[in-house]
């Protein structure tokens, strides 16, 4: 099943790139927005960013703990477990520190929240910067092997 591992790879680059476009631009903008427009700024960004990130993180998680379960010949599994361990991480800090975070900020504008959260969104850009190179890897590794 091919298609799974170039879904799980283009969750992951896609998610890669758009992390570091929210981290290094938009994030950061949030303090620029001011007062009286954040409320709506904000709602508009959570209303329009989470349909291209909750597709993209439902595949890439779905796909890693398939490539748990039918770990494709050629792949180490213990980098396959390492790349599920990353996806987890991810979530974690979603669960825990930017949806908190973003409700705070649906409320109005918190220049302190606001620092948390780029802050704390390190961990997910970091996550799935390796993330991305693991799975890069993997597609180097299978192309390699199969003299492509």
């Amino acid at each position: 099943m091919a298609w799974m591992l170039i879904a799980h790879v283009g969750a992951t680059l896609a998610m890669t790139g758009l992390i570091w476009l929210i981290q290094c631009v938009h994030y950061p903008l949030f303090a620029q927005v001011g007062a009286e427009a954040f409320q709506e700024y904000h709602a508009r960004h959570t209303q329009w960013i989470t349909p291209i990130v909750g597709p993209l993180m439902l595949v890439e998680l779905g796909t890693a703990f398939w490539l748990v379960q039918t770990p494709p010949a050629g792949l180490p599994i213990w980098q396959i477990w390492v790349g599920l361990g990353l996806v987890i991480v991810i979530w974690a800090s979603t669960a825990l520190l930017q949806i908190p975070l973003h409700n705070s900020l649906g409320r109005g504008l918190d220049v302190e929240a606001i620092q948390k959260l780029v802050s704390g969104n390190w961990v997910r850009t970091i996550a799935w910067s390796v993330r991305s190179v693991l799975v890069l890897w993997w597609v180097q590794l299978l192309v390699q092997e199969s003299s492509f």
